[in-house]
């Protein structure tokens, strides 16, 4: 199986070769397939990366939540 950004790669060159209509409808359709394929790969490749930064944002069991920096843009620093 290759890895994402090859089949994503492959996907996108699939996709303009079919849309220059050059091609005959059989090539068109064994084209679609392959197309179909990757998609299902780099879905289940997403998913796979998409478990992974779940697991990393748990800590002990307990999701982490994210604080963005404080840009000093808060209005209760008296500094107005």
């Amino acid at each position: 199986m290759p890895d994402f950004e090859a089949a994503l790669a492959e996907l996108e060159n699939l996709v303009e070769l079919m849309e220059t209509g050059d091609i005959t409808l059989e090539e068109s359709l064994a084209h679609f397939e392959r197309g179909v394929k990757l998609t299902r790969q780099c879905q289940q490749a997403l998913k796979q990366a998409e478990q992974k930064v779940q697991i990393l944002m748990q800590d002990n069991g307990e999701p982490l939540t994210f604080e963005p920096p404080n840009n000093g843009d808060d209005e209760s620093d008296g500094n107005e």
